[in-house]
């Protein structure tokens, strides 16, 4: 219980840089990720993963599958417009699918 309590910190924390990070992007005109935001999507998909393999036969698929490929599809922008200038509907994007993912990830059903 420990270890999953470790990732799943690790899995958050990440997870709120990442947010923090668009959230610092928003005031300005020229909204550019860092090359290491892509650490960040490869740390929140792997710890997921993990956090997945530790609960395994009490996984809430419907849960885990879109929040897994909202992460994946966060990853990918990041990967690809990592040093780049964000255009504004890619920037748009990445808050709605991280905003949804919480969210997914939040509320119980």
């Amino acid at each position: 219980m420990t270890l999953f309590n470790i990732v799943l910190i690790v899995h958050f924390v990440a997870f709120l840089f990442f947010l923090g990070q668009l959230a610092v992007l928003f005031p300005l005109q020229d909204k550019q990720l860092h090359k290491q935001t892509i650490f960040l999507g490869v740390t929140i998909l792997i710890t997921g993963l993990i956090l997945v393999a530790l609960k395994y036969p009490h996984v809430n698929l419907y849960k885990v599958i879109p929040k897994s490929v909202l992460f994946l599809i966060i990853s990918t922008f990041c990967g690809v417009y990592s040093g780049k200038p964000l255009p504004k509907k890619i920037y748009w994007t990445l808050i709605t699918l991280t905003v949804v993912a919480s969210l997914i990830a939040v509320f119980r059903v």
